[in-house]
């Protein structure tokens, strides 16, 4: 197989793996551990690379490394998603798990095999030169439309995670003298063992950008435990996310406040009213939140420039 072919090979195995219009960056290293691996050994057994579950082996531990090695240290720091083991089983399988390459030398596999990393190193250029959510703030406009506006640019890029970290960020400055958590976007309540997002006291706060069944039942198991939930939406979720909690009996029992009010409450109450400072207190809210962003996420498109 000529090197032109390889890449085609893997041109076409990135559009399978295209979902909503989308490449994912889970995709994109998983692939680069499944030419990576071929590029040590030729031909492997699928044993040696996948475990029973069918998890790609290095796609977690080792793949920071990895990354580095490319000098695309900044794309992902494991690969989570239920798609990452099926995407590189599907590109052994493209590779008929190295056994195109027979009958080729050792430099005629090295370069063929770099022809494909370089189609998905371009990929992961590509996603990480993304810009970043650029939001234009005009003075005279109320805080709550300002959180609006960041919540809707980064709407379809944000998967949950801008919200997230807007209220983390919140949380920081309203309550200096408290260790406020900060886990990536990816890092569900069960994986690290927490009850919600964010617990202060008897309090449990849970942000998402799109509510569903998932985090009415997490609401209702803080109920369960003698926990206060404080279900945090945009705005345009809030009537969704009040229905679910009437279907699950719990409307009259948790909090459920809309992001961009939470947000400019806040503001508003730091500033001790004054329309002047509501900006400057917004600003220093924006810091926080790329502070905390940089400490746990790879995806620095995610950060926010004030305009």
């Amino acid at each position: 197989m000529t090197n032109s072919e390889i890449s085609k090979e893997v041109k076409k195995w990135l559009k399978s793996c295209t979902r909503k219009g989308k490449i994912a960056r889970n995709t994109i290293a998983a692939g680069l551990v499944v030419l990576d691996t071929l590029l040590s050994k030729s031909p492997v057994q699928k044993s040696d690379v996948l475990t029973k579950g069918g998890e790609l082996k290095g796609a977690r531990s080792g793949l920071p490394q990895l990354l580095a090695k490319y000098g695309i240290a900044g794309l992902l720091k494991e690969v989570t998603t239920r798609q990452g083991g099926p995407d590189a089983q599907r590109l052994f399988e493209k590779m008929r798990y190295g056994k195109i390459f027979s009958g080729m030398s050792n430099s005629e596999r090295k370069r063929a095999i770099e022809t494909g990393i370089e189609v998905l190193l371009e990929e992961a250029r590509r996603w990480m030169s993304r810009q970043q959510i650029k939001v234009t703030c005009e003075r005279q406009s109320a805080p709550a439309t300002w959180i609006g506006s960041i919540l809707r640019n980064a709407k379809g890029k944000s998967g949950g995670i801008v919200e997230q970290h807007l209220i983390g960020a919140k949380l920081v400055r309203q309550y200096p003298k408290e260790k406020i958590p900060n886990y990536p976007g990816h890092a569900g309540d069960t994986q690290t063992g927490r009850p919600g997002d964010f617990c202060l006291g008897s309090s449990c706060y849970h942000v998402t950008a799109a509510p569903g069944r998932g985090v009415l039942s997490k609401c209702g198991e803080n109920l369960q435990v003698g926990l206060h939930p404080i279900l945090l939406v945009p705005r345009d979720e809030f009537g969704k996310a009040s229905h679910l909690a009437e279907d699950e009996g719990i409307r009259d029992r948790i909090t459920l406040v809309a992001i961009e009010d939470f947000i400019a409450t806040n503001i508003i109450e730091m500033s001790a009213g004054q329309q002047k400072a509501f900006l400057q207190h917004l600003k220093a809210l924006i810091e926080t939140y790329n502070q905390r962003l940089e400490q746990v996420e790879t995806d620095m498109s995610l950060k926010i420039d004030l305009r």
